[in-house]
């Protein structure tokens, strides 16, 4: 038998959700620092080298007198040893190291100490003013060469995409909810039959409408507009924002529909004072679905924008072509692509799982 606390709670369950917490939190922390790492530390070590540790890290150097023969054994601060063995390092009994620079010519020892380093050392804002710039960026490789590229202009893509996905959003959610308030307590012809037609909608792959859309937008010459792009987001998400608003909605009191009646109120009355400040939740768990799908949307994209007025996944597809090896920048990138998300959701998530659980429980 497993054991269960007071409360209900099953300890495996805890422990389950922090494992698939921290399996998702740390590559995205890791994301987050590399964007922020200089171009040469990202090819020389790790993102968790910016966390506070212990490394043998170089302290200072000592120069050897000019007649040092290093074909002889050296003793330098108590220490004898031949060329080779300095060569390779020598640690002293204060616990420093010591080390021979170079050949037998420098005549240069350096000396190496074990030290608490990290605290977010080289930090630098360089990474996100060069993805966002449209002119030519300048960076240092692990070699030291400078490296030269052409900004993508990250800028005008998050515009785009914050042009694309907030009509997109708010649009579907004002006819879904017309449309749920209508299926829900409006008796008309066909209501029924319309309804299980918007259920089936949902099976419907978006793949298979993509073609003959963009045949008509060719012809009406809405290919490559923003009002392309918010119709075809429209159509592709109203069918799930009927039927999770149908379900929040059709669950509310009757009692409230009959007063509202009875005190003369209209239909789109009670719709605009009643249904839509008591659907919030509902209303906000779909702006969630609507805008992450939205924004994170490649596809669409590509095939009704194209290059003309580029959005956010287009552009870092462009960035992973042109600067595969250039991380500095591709993590900037995709780190502002997950920025405006983010916020969507945080400022939402107190209605998410009161939205998501619309219409699942009755009585």
């Amino acid at each position: 038998m497993k054991k269960i606390d007071r409360n209900g709670r099953n300890p495996l369950v805890g422990i389950v959700l922090i494992i698939i917490v921290v399996i998702w939190t740390v590559p995205t922390f890791g994301v987050f620092v590399t964007s922020w790492r200089d171009s040469r530390d990202i090819y020389a070590s790790g993102w968790w080298t910016v966390l506070p540790h212990k490394a043998i890290v170089k302290s200072g150097e000592i120069e050897l007198p000019a007649d040092t023969d290093p074909n002889q054994p050296i003793e330098i601060e108590g220490t004898t040893a031949s060329f080779e063995q300095w060569r390779e390092g020598i640690e002293l009994s204060d616990g420093r190291t010591l080390r021979w620079y170079g050949n037998k010519r420098s005549r240069k020892i350096e000396i190496f100490e074990r030290k608490w380093v990290g605290f977010g050392a080289n930090l630098t804002l360089q990474n996100y003013k060069d993805v966002l710039s449209a002119g030519t960026i300048k960076f240092e490789d692990a070699e030291g060469n400078i490296i030269t590229r052409q900004g993508n202009n990250f800028a005008d893509a998050v515009l785009n995409s914050i042009a694309v996905s907030v009509p997109a959003t708010i649009i579907p959610i004002l006819i879904a909810a017309f449309a749920a308030y209508a299926f829900a307590w409006m008796d008309f012809p066909g209501r029924k039959p319309l309804f299980i037609i918007v259920v089936a909608l949902l099976v419907v792959p978006l793949q298979l409408a993509l073609i003959p859309i963009l045949r008509d937008y060719t012809k009406w010459g809405l290919n490559g507009t923003y009002l392309g792009m918010w119709l075809a987001h429209t159509g592709f998400g109203l069918p799930l924002a009927v039927y999770l608003l149908y379900n929040y909605i059709s669950n509310l009191p009757r009692d409230i529909f009959e007063s509202a009646y009875l005190d003369g109120a209209t239909p789109f009355t009670t719709f605009v004072q009643l249904v839509l400040p008591l659907s919030i939740p509902a209303l906000a768990s779909f702006a969630i679905f609507q805008f992450l799908w939205v924004w994170n949307d490649y596809l669409v994209a590509l095939v009704f924008l194209g290059d003309k007025n580029r959005v956010v996944t287009a552009a870092l597809a462009a960035m992973v072509g042109e600067k595969g090896q250039d991380w500095h920048v591709l993590t900037a990138g995709a780190f502002m692509s997950m920025i405006i998300p983010l916020l969507v959701f945080f400022g939402l998530q107190r209605f998410f799982v009161r939205g998501l659980m619309a219409g699942s429980v009755k009585g």
